[in-house]
């Protein structure tokens, strides 16, 4: 407790650079309201999204890789009106995309049936449905999961039963999630040659496993020494 509020502890992201906008610090514990769930968060995956959104890489104005971002924001740190996902990121925020955690506290109209059981969450999410094409992603446009809980709409959690550590779970939802919508829309199936670029990241190491999963045959492209 302080100041007789409830708080907890996360690393929260303080604008667009270097290590320097991370801070580890108490905030408050969110609170969940209609149709939404506190998670206490068992493991947090670093996606490679949550980099880029710290340096700012997204913005139109960006045109070199990652690294060489990093490099430049490192030194020369500036903030991008764009960087975000959709624009500004709306800083102070707590990153942290993929999220494996307990439900902990529900609001109103959520089942009670969620409440201590373990699960991940959607990193994308389509508030309006998904007829529209409209989304949210956890830590871009509102706080996520480098913190002890966070807060997310209940329609976006989803039960594990499986005997996963919590940290091999954590990797799962931008990853796979990403492999899995673009193997989906391509309608990938038995017998099927897939070419995957990029094999040994995080999504295209689950573009592999989950093209096989459903049968097809797997071309995987990745520098030599990477190649194992």
């Amino acid at each position: 407790m302080r100041n007789n509020e409830a708080t907890m502890m996360a690393v929260m992201t303080t604008g667009n650079g270097g290590y320097d906008k991370l801070e580890y610090r108490a905030v408050p514990i969110p609170v969940p309201g209609p149709s939404e769930v506190l998670l206490r968060v068992l493991a947090a995956g670093v996606n490679n999204t949550d980099i880029n959104t710290r340096l700012g890489w997204y913005s139109s104005s960006v045109t070199a890789d990652t690294r060489a971002t990093a490099e430049t924001q490192e030194v020369h740190a500036q903030q991008k009106t764009d960087g975000g996902w959709k624009g500004a990121t709306p800083f102070p925020l707590i990153q942290g995309t993929d999220c494996c955690g307990t439900v902990v506290q529900i609001g109103k109209g959520v089942v009670r049936d969620l409440l201590g059981k373990r699960a991940l969450v959607r990193s994308c999410m389509r508030p309006n449905g998904y007829d529209v094409m409209d989304n949210v992603w956890m830590a871009s446009d509102f706080d996520g999961a480098f913190a002890e809980y966070v807060k997310v709409p209940a329609s976006e959690v989803f039960l594990v039963t499986c005997d996963w550590t919590d940290e091999e779970l954590a990797t799962i939802p931008c990853a796979y999630g990403t492999a899995e919508n673009m193997l989906q829309r391509a309608a990938v199936g038995v017998g099927d040659v897939v070419l995957v670029a990029g094999a040994s990241g995080g999504v295209g190491s689950a573009t592999v496993q989950l093209a096989k999963h459903r049968g097809a045959k797997v071309a995987a492209i990745t520098r030599k020494e990477k190649f194992g």
